[in-house]
Protein backbone atom coordinates (compact mmCIF):
# COMPACT_ATOMS: atom_id res chain seq x y z
CA UNK A 1 0.00 0.00 0.00
CA UNK A 2 1.27 3.53 -0.56
CA UNK A 3 0.52 6.46 1.55
CA UNK A 4 -0.67 9.57 0.56
CA UNK A 5 1.15 11.99 -1.75
CA UNK A 6 3.13 14.82 -0.74
CA UNK A 7 0.34 17.31 -1.36
CA UNK A 8 -1.15 15.74 1.51
CA UNK A 9 1.03 16.35 3.93
CA UNK A 10 0.80 20.07 2.44
CA UNK A 11 -3.15 20.15 3.16
CA UNK A 12 -2.83 18.69 6.71
CA UNK A 13 0.06 21.71 7.59
CA UNK A 14 -1.86 24.88 6.14
CA UNK A 15 -5.61 23.74 5.78
CA UNK A 16 -6.00 24.10 9.87
CA UNK A 17 -4.77 27.77 9.61
CA UNK A 18 -8.06 28.70 7.79
CA UNK A 19 -8.14 31.86 10.43
CA UNK A 20 -4.60 33.10 9.02
CA UNK A 21 -5.07 32.07 6.10
CA UNK A 22 -8.37 34.14 5.49
CA UNK A 23 -6.60 37.41 6.94
CA UNK A 24 -3.45 37.23 4.65
CA UNK A 25 -5.99 37.42 1.38
CA UNK A 26 -8.29 40.75 2.73
CA UNK A 27 -8.47 43.41 0.37
CA UNK A 28 -6.33 45.65 2.31
CA UNK A 29 -3.07 42.83 2.12
CA UNK A 30 -3.70 42.24 -1.16
CA UNK A 31 -3.54 45.63 -2.15
CA UNK A 32 0.08 45.94 -1.51
CA UNK A 33 1.28 42.94 -3.81
CA UNK A 34 -1.15 44.10 -6.87
CA UNK A 35 -0.26 47.57 -6.27
CA UNK A 36 -2.32 50.53 -5.13
CA UNK A 37 -3.05 51.89 -8.76
CA UNK A 38 -5.39 48.53 -9.32
CA UNK A 39 -7.79 50.23 -6.80
CA UNK A 40 -9.74 48.87 -4.33
CA UNK A 41 -12.02 47.51 -6.09
CA UNK A 42 -9.87 45.32 -7.94
CA UNK A 43 -8.14 43.55 -4.57
CA UNK A 44 -11.97 43.50 -3.09
CA UNK A 45 -12.49 40.92 -6.40
CA UNK A 46 -9.78 39.03 -6.01
CA UNK A 47 -9.94 38.92 -2.02
CA UNK A 48 -13.59 37.18 -2.67
CA UNK A 49 -12.56 34.81 -5.35
CA UNK A 50 -9.89 34.03 -3.68
CA UNK A 51 -11.19 33.27 -0.15
CA UNK A 52 -14.59 31.46 -1.82
CA UNK A 53 -11.85 29.33 -3.74
CA UNK A 54 -9.92 28.90 -0.15
CA UNK A 55 -13.20 27.67 1.62
CA UNK A 56 -14.06 25.04 -1.39
CA UNK A 57 -10.39 23.70 -1.04
CA UNK A 58 -11.00 23.31 2.98
CA UNK A 59 -14.46 21.63 2.93
CA UNK A 60 -13.16 19.36 -0.36
CA UNK A 61 -9.84 18.42 1.57
CA UNK A 62 -11.09 18.09 5.27
CA UNK A 63 -13.80 15.20 3.66
CA UNK A 64 -10.79 13.87 1.95
CA UNK A 65 -8.97 13.83 5.01
CA UNK A 66 -11.76 12.04 6.94
CA UNK A 67 -12.37 9.60 4.19
CA UNK A 68 -8.62 9.08 4.04
CA UNK A 69 -8.20 7.72 0.41
CA UNK A 70 -4.91 6.01 -1.01
CA UNK A 71 -4.35 3.76 -3.37
CA UNK A 72 -4.52 -0.67 -2.04
CA UNK A 73 -2.03 -2.69 -4.31
CA UNK A 74 -2.60 -5.22 -1.27
CA UNK A 75 -6.34 -5.89 -1.72
CA UNK A 76 -6.79 -5.85 2.04
CA UNK A 77 -9.79 -6.15 3.31
CA UNK A 78 -12.03 -3.37 4.45
CA UNK A 79 -11.35 -3.64 8.27
CA UNK A 80 -7.42 -3.37 7.10
CA UNK A 81 -8.09 -0.36 5.10
CA UNK A 82 -10.52 1.30 7.60
CA UNK A 83 -7.39 0.76 10.49
CA UNK A 84 -4.78 1.90 8.84
CA UNK A 85 -6.82 5.07 7.50
CA UNK A 86 -7.16 5.40 11.03
CA UNK A 87 -3.27 5.68 11.51
CA UNK A 88 -2.35 7.72 8.68
CA UNK A 89 -5.20 10.49 10.03
CA UNK A 90 -3.37 10.31 13.44
CA UNK A 91 -0.07 10.74 12.03
CA UNK A 92 -0.34 13.51 9.84
CA UNK A 93 -2.52 15.19 13.02
CA UNK A 94 0.52 14.85 14.87
CA UNK A 95 2.56 16.60 12.43
CA UNK A 96 -0.33 19.29 11.89
CA UNK A 97 0.16 20.22 15.53
CA UNK A 98 4.21 20.05 15.79
CA UNK A 99 3.75 22.81 12.62
CA UNK A 100 1.32 24.41 14.61
CA UNK A 101 3.52 24.90 17.52
CA UNK A 102 5.96 26.37 14.87
CA UNK A 103 3.83 28.86 14.42
CA UNK A 104 3.57 29.78 16.96
CA UNK A 105 6.98 30.10 18.65
CA UNK A 106 8.41 32.07 15.12
CA UNK A 107 6.04 34.57 15.10
CA UNK A 108 5.49 33.75 11.16
CA UNK A 109 1.90 35.85 10.83
CA UNK A 110 3.41 38.78 12.44
CA UNK A 111 6.38 38.75 9.50
CA UNK A 112 4.04 37.93 6.79
CA UNK A 113 1.45 40.80 7.16
CA UNK A 114 1.18 44.42 8.18
CA UNK A 115 1.78 44.98 11.91
CA UNK A 116 -1.69 46.88 11.26
CA UNK A 117 -3.67 43.42 11.71
CA UNK A 118 -4.89 42.65 15.32
CA UNK A 119 -3.10 39.23 15.63
CA UNK A 120 -3.04 37.90 18.74
CA UNK A 121 -7.18 37.69 17.92
CA UNK A 122 -5.98 36.18 14.97
CA UNK A 123 -3.58 33.58 16.44
CA UNK A 124 -6.00 33.33 19.46
CA UNK A 125 -9.00 32.20 16.76
CA UNK A 126 -6.58 30.45 14.39
CA UNK A 127 -5.74 28.15 17.84
CA UNK A 128 -9.11 27.51 18.97
CA UNK A 129 -10.58 26.31 14.95
CA UNK A 130 -7.32 24.32 14.26
CA UNK A 131 -7.75 22.31 17.72
CA UNK A 132 -11.01 21.88 16.51
CA UNK A 133 -10.28 20.83 13.04
CA UNK A 134 -7.15 18.35 14.56
CA UNK A 135 -9.43 16.82 17.41
CA UNK A 136 -12.05 15.98 14.79
CA UNK A 137 -9.75 14.26 12.69
CA UNK A 138 -8.01 12.35 15.69
CA UNK A 139 -11.43 11.17 17.02
CA UNK A 140 -11.79 9.67 13.60
CA UNK A 141 -9.02 7.83 13.43
CA UNK A 142 -8.83 6.79 17.51
CA UNK A 143 -12.40 5.13 16.36
CA UNK A 144 -11.36 3.92 13.43
CA UNK A 145 -8.69 1.67 14.88
CA UNK A 146 -10.60 1.36 18.00
CA UNK A 147 -13.28 -0.51 15.98
CA UNK A 148 -11.12 -2.70 13.91
CA UNK A 149 -7.12 -3.26 15.36
CA UNK A 150 -7.54 -6.54 16.77
CA UNK A 151 -4.04 -6.26 18.65
CA UNK A 152 -6.14 -3.95 21.26
CA UNK A 153 -7.71 -5.95 24.06
CA UNK A 154 -11.24 -5.46 25.41
CA UNK A 155 -10.24 -3.24 28.73
CA UNK A 156 -7.17 -0.81 26.64
CA UNK A 157 -10.25 -0.39 24.21
CA UNK A 158 -12.62 0.41 27.54
CA UNK A 159 -9.28 2.69 28.75
CA UNK A 160 -8.88 4.38 25.67
CA UNK A 161 -12.24 4.90 25.49
CA UNK A 162 -12.35 7.04 28.55
CA UNK A 163 -9.51 9.23 27.97
CA UNK A 164 -10.82 10.05 24.78
CA UNK A 165 -12.55 12.93 25.67
CA UNK A 166 -9.52 14.57 27.46
CA UNK A 167 -7.23 16.77 25.73
CA UNK A 168 -3.48 16.82 25.16
CA UNK A 169 -3.79 13.66 26.90
CA UNK A 170 -5.70 11.79 24.64
CA UNK A 171 -2.73 12.81 21.56
CA UNK A 172 -0.26 9.92 23.33
CA UNK A 173 -2.85 7.42 23.43
CA UNK A 174 -3.39 8.17 19.74
CA UNK A 175 -0.21 7.95 19.55
CA UNK A 176 -0.22 4.27 20.99
CA UNK A 177 -3.21 3.42 19.01
CA UNK A 178 -1.35 4.30 15.78
CA UNK A 179 1.93 2.34 16.37
CA UNK A 180 -0.19 -0.86 17.03
CA UNK A 181 -2.56 0.18 13.34
CA UNK A 182 0.75 0.56 11.69
CA UNK A 183 1.56 -3.22 13.14
CA UNK A 184 -0.73 -5.16 12.48
CA UNK A 185 -0.82 -3.66 9.04
CA UNK A 186 2.51 -4.71 8.45
CA UNK A 187 1.59 -7.98 9.59
CA UNK A 188 -1.49 -8.44 6.93
CA UNK A 189 0.69 -6.60 4.36
CA UNK A 190 3.94 -9.50 5.07
CA UNK A 191 0.79 -12.14 5.40
CA UNK A 192 -0.44 -10.89 1.78
CA UNK A 193 3.17 -11.02 0.36
CA UNK A 194 3.76 -14.12 1.37
CA UNK A 195 0.30 -15.41 0.27
CA UNK A 196 1.45 -14.11 -3.62
CA UNK A 197 4.72 -16.08 -3.51
CA UNK A 198 2.89 -19.48 -2.31
CA UNK A 199 0.50 -19.27 -4.76
CA UNK A 200 -0.53 -22.51 -5.78
CA UNK A 201 2.73 -23.93 -4.51
CA UNK A 202 0.62 -26.15 -1.77
CA UNK A 203 3.60 -26.06 0.24
CA UNK A 204 1.45 -27.43 3.51
CA UNK A 205 0.10 -30.38 1.72
CA UNK A 206 0.99 -33.36 3.95
CA UNK A 207 1.30 -37.22 3.20
CA UNK A 208 -0.60 -37.80 6.22
CA UNK A 209 -3.79 -35.36 6.95
CA UNK A 210 -3.14 -33.13 10.40
CA UNK A 211 -5.12 -33.73 13.11
CA UNK A 212 -5.04 -31.15 15.47
CA UNK A 213 -5.77 -31.41 19.30
CA UNK A 214 -6.32 -28.26 21.53
CA UNK A 215 -4.82 -28.20 25.51
CA UNK A 216 -6.99 -28.50 28.87
CA UNK A 217 -9.87 -26.19 29.26
CA UNK A 218 -10.81 -25.62 26.08
CA UNK A 219 -12.91 -27.52 23.58
CA UNK A 220 -12.62 -27.36 19.66
CA UNK A 221 -16.09 -24.96 19.51
CA UNK A 222 -17.71 -24.58 16.34
CA UNK A 223 -17.94 -20.53 16.46
CA UNK A 224 -14.88 -20.22 18.63
CA UNK A 225 -11.46 -22.21 16.38
CA UNK A 226 -9.51 -22.69 19.62
CA UNK A 227 -6.85 -22.44 16.99
CA UNK A 228 -7.52 -19.16 15.55
CA UNK A 229 -6.79 -18.03 12.25
CA UNK A 230 -4.33 -20.55 12.03
CA UNK A 231 -6.33 -23.82 9.90
CA UNK A 232 -7.51 -21.69 7.38
CA UNK A 233 -3.97 -20.74 6.51
CA UNK A 234 -2.96 -24.24 6.80
CA UNK A 235 -6.03 -25.04 4.30
CA UNK A 236 -5.38 -21.91 1.82
CA UNK A 237 -1.58 -23.74 1.55
CA UNK A 238 -2.58 -27.41 0.78
CA UNK A 239 -3.53 -28.97 3.88
CA UNK A 240 -5.79 -31.27 5.26
CA UNK A 241 -6.97 -30.57 9.03
CA UNK A 242 -9.32 -32.18 11.16
CA UNK A 243 -9.77 -31.83 15.06
CA UNK A 244 -9.51 -34.12 17.84
CA UNK A 245 -12.63 -32.84 19.70
CA UNK A 246 -11.35 -34.44 22.82
CA UNK A 247 -13.07 -33.08 26.24
CA UNK A 248 -11.63 -29.68 27.99
CA UNK A 249 -11.46 -31.41 31.35
CA UNK A 250 -11.03 -35.02 30.55
CA UNK A 251 -8.25 -37.21 31.86
CA UNK A 252 -5.34 -37.89 29.68
CA UNK A 253 -7.29 -41.68 29.20
CA UNK A 254 -10.43 -40.42 28.33
CA UNK A 255 -9.38 -37.98 25.30
CA UNK A 256 -6.40 -40.65 24.29
CA UNK A 257 -10.02 -43.03 23.79
CA UNK A 258 -11.66 -40.15 22.07
CA UNK A 259 -9.01 -39.08 19.94
CA UNK A 260 -8.23 -42.58 18.80
CA UNK A 261 -11.79 -42.72 17.33
CA UNK A 262 -11.45 -40.05 15.42
CA UNK A 263 -8.62 -41.03 14.42
CA UNK A 264 -9.95 -44.03 12.73
CA UNK A 265 -13.00 -41.93 11.26
CA UNK A 266 -10.20 -39.58 9.68
CA UNK A 267 -8.09 -42.53 8.34
CA UNK A 268 -11.47 -44.36 6.60
CA UNK A 269 -12.57 -40.62 4.76
CA UNK A 270 -9.01 -40.07 3.37
CA UNK A 271 -8.01 -43.64 2.67
CA UNK A 272 -4.61 -43.58 4.47
CA UNK A 273 -3.19 -45.29 7.11
CA UNK A 274 -1.37 -42.27 8.97
CA UNK A 275 -2.21 -38.86 10.58
CA UNK A 276 -0.07 -36.42 11.76
CA UNK A 277 -0.70 -34.79 14.90
CA UNK A 278 -0.34 -31.23 16.01
CA UNK A 279 -0.58 -30.87 19.64
CA UNK A 280 -0.71 -28.04 21.94
CA UNK A 281 -0.51 -28.07 25.83
CA UNK A 282 -1.71 -30.90 27.43
CA UNK A 283 -2.69 -31.92 23.98
CA UNK A 284 0.48 -33.42 23.67
CA UNK A 285 0.20 -35.84 26.59
CA UNK A 286 -2.92 -37.07 25.23
CA UNK A 287 -1.52 -37.45 21.56
CA UNK A 288 1.49 -39.35 23.45
CA UNK A 289 -0.53 -41.80 25.41
CA UNK A 290 -2.82 -42.78 22.42
CA UNK A 291 0.32 -43.78 20.87
CA UNK A 292 2.29 -45.72 23.76
CA UNK A 293 -0.92 -46.65 25.59
CA UNK A 294 -3.46 -47.36 23.05
CA UNK A 295 -0.79 -48.65 20.33
CA UNK A 296 -1.60 -46.36 17.64
CA UNK A 297 2.08 -46.18 16.83
CA UNK A 298 0.71 -47.47 13.79
CA UNK A 299 -1.53 -44.77 12.76
CA UNK A 300 0.57 -42.02 13.47
CA UNK A 301 3.28 -40.29 11.29
CA UNK A 302 4.39 -37.84 13.53
CA UNK A 303 3.84 -36.12 16.82
CA UNK A 304 4.19 -31.96 17.08
CA UNK A 305 4.01 -30.80 20.42
CA UNK A 306 3.64 -27.17 20.88
CA UNK A 307 4.20 -25.80 24.34
CA UNK A 308 3.33 -29.24 26.34
CA UNK A 309 4.27 -29.90 29.71
CA UNK A 310 6.45 -33.16 29.61
CA UNK A 311 7.96 -32.68 32.32
CA UNK A 312 4.90 -31.15 34.19
CA UNK A 313 4.26 -27.31 35.35
CA UNK A 314 5.42 -25.79 38.10
CA UNK A 315 2.23 -24.01 38.62
CA UNK A 316 0.92 -27.25 39.42
CA UNK A 317 3.05 -27.27 42.48
CA UNK A 318 1.58 -23.67 43.93
CA UNK A 319 -1.94 -25.16 43.37
CA UNK A 320 -1.32 -28.18 45.13
CA UNK A 321 -1.33 -26.40 48.39
CA UNK A 322 -4.13 -25.39 48.64
CA UNK A 323 -6.72 -28.17 50.62
CA UNK A 324 -7.76 -30.63 48.84
CA UNK A 325 -11.71 -29.89 49.86
CA UNK A 326 -11.48 -26.34 48.21
CA UNK A 327 -9.76 -27.98 44.92
CA UNK A 328 -12.36 -30.09 44.57
CA UNK A 329 -14.93 -27.62 45.08
CA UNK A 330 -13.46 -25.29 42.75
CA UNK A 331 -12.78 -28.12 40.28
CA UNK A 332 -16.35 -29.00 40.87
CA UNK A 333 -17.80 -25.81 39.48
CA UNK A 334 -15.81 -26.34 36.32
CA UNK A 335 -17.20 -29.26 35.84
CA UNK A 336 -20.70 -27.83 35.86
CA UNK A 337 -19.69 -25.18 33.52
CA UNK A 338 -18.30 -27.54 31.35
CA UNK A 339 -20.68 -30.02 30.98
CA UNK A 340 -22.68 -27.35 29.10
CA UNK A 341 -20.28 -26.84 26.64
CA UNK A 342 -20.08 -31.06 25.79
CA UNK A 343 -18.22 -32.08 28.08
CA UNK A 344 -19.37 -36.25 29.08
CA UNK A 345 -17.08 -37.01 31.86
CA UNK A 346 -15.57 -33.75 33.16
CA UNK A 347 -12.93 -34.34 35.60
CA UNK A 348 -10.71 -30.82 36.33
CA UNK A 349 -9.75 -32.21 39.49
CA UNK A 350 -7.60 -35.18 37.96
CA UNK A 351 -6.94 -33.68 34.43
CA UNK A 352 -5.31 -30.70 36.43
CA UNK A 353 -3.34 -33.17 38.39
CA UNK A 354 -1.69 -34.80 35.76
CA UNK A 355 0.34 -31.77 34.44
CA UNK A 356 1.93 -32.11 37.73
CA UNK A 357 5.82 -32.45 37.75
CA UNK A 358 5.05 -35.50 39.91
CA UNK A 359 2.67 -37.27 37.62
CA UNK A 360 4.54 -36.49 34.76
CA UNK A 361 7.69 -37.87 36.04
CA UNK A 362 5.95 -41.32 36.81
CA UNK A 363 3.78 -40.76 33.18
CA UNK A 364 7.23 -40.36 31.02
CA UNK A 365 8.85 -43.61 32.86
CA UNK A 366 5.91 -45.84 32.03
CA UNK A 367 5.10 -44.63 28.25
CA UNK A 368 8.27 -44.26 26.34
CA UNK A 369 8.25 -43.32 22.73
CA UNK A 370 7.44 -45.21 20.08
CA UNK A 371 10.51 -45.76 17.35
CA UNK A 372 8.18 -45.70 14.58
CA UNK A 373 7.13 -42.33 15.57
CA UNK A 374 8.79 -38.70 14.59
CA UNK A 375 8.24 -36.54 17.54
CA UNK A 376 9.30 -33.15 17.18
CA UNK A 377 8.72 -30.34 19.84
CA UNK A 378 8.14 -26.29 20.50
CA UNK A 379 8.38 -24.04 23.07
CA UNK A 380 7.89 -20.21 23.75
CA UNK A 381 8.91 -17.42 26.44
CA UNK A 382 7.19 -14.69 27.70
CA UNK A 383 9.83 -11.83 28.58
CA UNK A 384 8.07 -9.94 31.59
CA UNK A 385 4.85 -10.70 33.70
CA UNK A 386 2.47 -8.16 32.26
CA UNK A 387 3.48 -9.04 28.76
CA UNK A 388 -0.38 -11.23 28.29
CA UNK A 389 -2.86 -9.83 29.84
CA UNK A 390 -4.47 -13.32 30.66
CA UNK A 391 -1.10 -15.08 31.83
CA UNK A 392 0.33 -12.06 33.77
CA UNK A 393 -0.40 -13.35 37.42
CA UNK A 394 0.66 -17.28 36.25
CA UNK A 395 3.42 -16.07 34.50
CA UNK A 396 4.76 -13.43 37.54
CA UNK A 397 3.87 -16.43 40.14
CA UNK A 398 5.98 -19.62 37.97
CA UNK A 399 8.88 -16.69 38.34
CA UNK A 400 8.99 -16.57 41.97
CA UNK A 401 8.66 -20.20 42.20
CA UNK A 402 11.89 -20.44 40.44
CA UNK A 403 10.59 -21.66 37.09
CA UNK A 404 12.26 -18.66 34.77
CA UNK A 405 12.08 -18.78 31.13
CA UNK A 406 8.12 -19.57 30.92
CA UNK A 407 5.44 -19.06 28.62
CA UNK A 408 3.07 -18.11 31.75
CA UNK A 409 1.82 -21.97 32.05
CA UNK A 410 5.00 -24.17 30.79
CA UNK A 411 8.48 -23.36 31.24
CA UNK A 412 10.56 -23.81 28.03
CA UNK A 413 12.94 -26.91 29.27
CA UNK A 414 9.54 -28.99 30.17
CA UNK A 415 8.38 -28.27 26.70
CA UNK A 416 11.23 -30.24 25.17
CA UNK A 417 10.48 -33.60 23.82
CA UNK A 418 11.73 -35.68 21.26
CA UNK A 419 13.73 -33.36 18.48
CA UNK A 420 13.36 -29.89 20.24
CA UNK A 421 12.83 -27.89 17.28
CA UNK A 422 12.61 -24.10 18.31
CA UNK A 423 11.49 -21.20 21.12
CA UNK A 424 9.57 -18.60 19.94
CA UNK A 425 10.30 -15.34 21.08
CA UNK A 426 8.99 -11.94 19.57
CA UNK A 427 11.92 -9.25 19.10
CA UNK A 428 9.41 -6.77 21.40
CA UNK A 429 9.32 -6.45 24.81
CA UNK A 430 6.49 -8.64 25.21
CA UNK A 431 7.59 -12.18 24.34
CA UNK A 432 5.62 -14.71 23.43
CA UNK A 433 2.56 -16.31 25.45
CA UNK A 434 0.92 -19.97 26.28
CA UNK A 435 -2.15 -18.27 24.68
CA UNK A 436 -0.36 -16.63 22.05
CA UNK A 437 1.17 -19.94 20.36
CA UNK A 438 -2.64 -21.18 19.13
CA UNK A 439 -3.46 -17.46 18.49
CA UNK A 440 -5.83 -16.86 20.98
CA UNK A 441 -6.81 -13.35 20.63
CA UNK A 442 -5.87 -13.21 17.42
CA UNK A 443 -3.27 -10.38 17.25
CA UNK A 444 0.05 -10.31 15.51
CA UNK A 445 3.24 -9.51 17.77
CA UNK A 446 6.42 -7.55 16.30
CA UNK A 447 8.90 -10.13 15.05
CA UNK A 448 6.45 -13.15 15.68
CA UNK A 449 3.70 -14.34 13.12
CA UNK A 450 2.10 -17.59 14.53
CA UNK A 451 0.41 -18.13 11.22
CA UNK A 452 3.51 -18.13 9.20
CA UNK A 453 5.44 -20.59 11.76
CA UNK A 454 3.01 -22.92 11.34
CA UNK A 455 3.29 -22.66 8.11
CA UNK A 456 6.81 -23.68 8.56
CA UNK A 457 6.20 -26.32 11.08
CA UNK A 458 3.41 -28.25 8.42
CA UNK A 459 5.78 -27.54 5.23
CA UNK A 460 8.69 -28.93 7.19
CA UNK A 461 6.80 -31.90 7.82
CA UNK A 462 5.84 -32.35 4.01
CA UNK A 463 9.14 -31.99 3.43
CA UNK A 464 10.48 -34.89 5.21
CA UNK A 465 7.48 -37.11 3.71
CA UNK A 466 5.01 -36.97 6.50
Amino acid sequence: MHLPDRNRKIEMILLPHLPILWVLLSKEHLISYIGASAGMRSAGTISLLLRTLLILIYIVNACLLHIMPYRDKCRSSVRIRIMYGGHLIIRFCLWGLLFQLVILLLRLPFRLAPTDVAWPVVLLADGIFAAVHFYLLILNGYLRILCTCRSIGIWKRVLFLCFLWIPVLHLFFAKYLSRRACEEFDAERCRFENRLARTDSQICATRYPLLMLHGIGFRDLRYFNYWGRIPKELVRNGAVVYYGHQEAWGTIEENAEIIRRKILEVLEENHCDKVNIIAHSKGGLDARYLISALHMEDQVASLTTISTPHQGSELLNLLNRLPDNIYHFVSSLFDRSFSRFGDQHPDCYHASKQLSPEFCREFNAKYPDSPEVYYQSYASVLKRPLGDDLLSIPHLLMNLSGASRNDGLVTEGSAKWGTFKKTFISTGRRGISHGDMIDLKREDYKGFDVIEAYVGIVAELREMGF
